[in-house]
């Protein structure tokens, strides 16, 4: 994150951090500094080193003007809490709102399970998430970025040129290896309605569905994220892209359409199973570890066929089985679906 950090810093914290704790001047000609032909400036000893050997961004004289320098460590603590939360909200209603725009099926919204207002419901209940969400992040991405991690910069300094190629499906089979056994813990019956209940609220959801969670549960799936690169070596800016890409992951397997029929791939047709019968597929990027702990169940073939997906005879038959898992794992269902009025449209 020393690369977000750096840019961000260019462009919008140093200005703000100059406005907002400017440095005193340092009184080099003390006691003449008192005299109105005093010149004194304020003196910062922070000296720039680029984040990345890759490329690099001229700090502007606004970087020497704050009492915290960049190095500062509170400093850097609360611009990775605003980089993490309006990064976040950034990324997630740009992907969210051009996936529901291009992609989602706007007919799933007559499905007898879509919840009243539910968009505006899962857009709130991200607003709410993401912040505190980033309250327990950012510590995290302040000890990368003060250098307790195993990130490097350039290949001379990793394991080698093949792990610039192999450290992207290392990342992606341990975090889906993890995920998988958090995402089941999270359906424990002593934690299922206190956490995970929240994003299982939505039968049906939306692209917005993606990031609408417990700040616990979102953080808590987010972990093995953060873990990979303080147990493995993992290059600065694939990091940077992982991160964009398992948000972008997460909004594809929420916008409902069903493209990946594939044994292997945890798509968007995997996971509308998991959010219709609850107990199956709580994998991540693939179906290996529900196979492994028999929690696999495969996609329906009509799913893949547009005309079946949106018919009355299969929401039907979803809404059914919904309701039976609901009865077993919540017990009461206490959601407000739309009214029977915009149901029959």
């Amino acid at each position: 994150m020393d690369i977000v950090l750096e840019i961000t810093d260019t462009f919008f914290f140093d200005h703000i951090y100059a406005w907002v704790l400017p440095a005193r001047a340092t009184p080099f000609d003390f006691p003449d500094h008192l005299s109105a032909n005093a010149t004194s400036q304020a003196f910062s000893t922070w000296q720039y080193k680029p984040a990345t050997s890759f490329f690099s961004f001229q700090p502007p004289q606004a970087a020497y003007m704050s009492a915290w320098a960049r190095d500062n460590i509170y400093r850097q603590g609360v611009s990775l809490f605003l980089i993490t939360w309006l990064f976040g909200l950034l990324i997630y209603f740009v992907f969210a709102s051009l996936s529901y725009w291009l992609i989602f099926d706007k007919k799933t919204l007559e499905h007898p399970k879509f919840l009243k207002n539910q968009i505006s419901l899962e857009m709130k209940q991200t607003a709410i998430s993401l912040p505190v969400m980033a309250i327990y992040t950012a510590p995290i991405f302040l000890a990368e970025v003060r250098g307790y991690s195993k990130l490097y910069d350039s290949s001379a300094e990793g394991p080698g040129t093949w792990y610039d190629f192999a450290q992207l499906p290392l990342f992606l089979l341990f975090t889906d290896f993890c995920i998988y056994f958090i995402h089941r813990g999270l359906h424990h019956p002593l934690v299922y309605k206190r956490l995970h209940k929240p994003h299982h609220k939505w039968i049906m959801p939306t692209p917005f569905a993606s990031h609408a969670f417990h700040p616990l549960d979102g953080f808590a799936q987010g972990i093995p994220y953060h873990l990979y690169p303080f147990l493995f070596p993992l290059q600065k800016l694939a990091y940077v892209f992982l991160f964009v890409f398992v948000n972008f992951w997460t909004i594809m397997i929420h916008d409902g359409e069903y493209m990946a029929d594939n044994p292997v791939i945890n798509g968007a047709a995997c996971h509308s199973v998991h959010h219709l019968a609850f107990n199956y597929n709580y994998g991540q990027y693939t179906t290996l570890w529900d196979r492994m702990g028999g929690s696999y169940r495969a996609p329906e073939t009509s799913m893949f066929d547009k005309d079946v997906k949106m018919s009355k005879e299969q929401w039907e038959k979803e809404s059914a089985e919904m309701e039976k898992m609901v009865k077993e794992v919540e017990g009461e269902d206490d959601r407000n679906y739309e009214p029977e009025t915009k149901k029959s449209q």
